[in-house]
């Protein structure tokens, strides 16, 4: 069974940073491609950053370019959202999801071609 655990969201005044945790289990984790998709309240849900699963290419949306760094560490089956310069409208429960097998590259932004999805965690940015 496929587990996906979010951690290290929380609360942070505008302008700080945040590192949030995607614990993978129950496949290898090394052969697919990763992403984090966020929801804010009232809004659809959105994608943020994908990395492949080679971990050589990464995608990102517009919003969040230059600020927020995705990386994953085979090792640990553990992939990770770095996000820097954070502002309020990054408010938002933050959820990290596996790809389906094959999956192409410019596909990691859409989200029906992600199997599996964690339960999210919660960033709040304060102003």
């Amino acid at each position: 069974q496929v587990q996906l655990v979010e951690s290290g969201g929380g609360l942070v005044q505008a302008g700080g940073s945040l590192r949030i945790s995607c614990a993978a289990s129950g496949r290898t984790f090394s052969n697919y491609g990763m992403g984090w998709f966020r929801q804010a309240p009232g809004k659809e849900r959105e994608f943020v950053a994908a990395i492949t699963r080679s971990g050589s290419s990464t995608l990102y949306t517009d919003s969040v370019k230059g600020r927020f760094t995705i990386s994953r560490d085979d090792a640990k089956n553990t992939a990770y959202l770095q996000m820097n310069s954070l502002q309020p409208e990054d408010t938002a429960v933050y959820y990290c999801a596996t790809a389906r097998s094959g999956t192409y590259y410019y596909d990691l932004r859409r989200a029906p071609w992600y199997e599996y999805w964690g339960q999210g965690t919660q960033v709040t940015v304060s102003s």
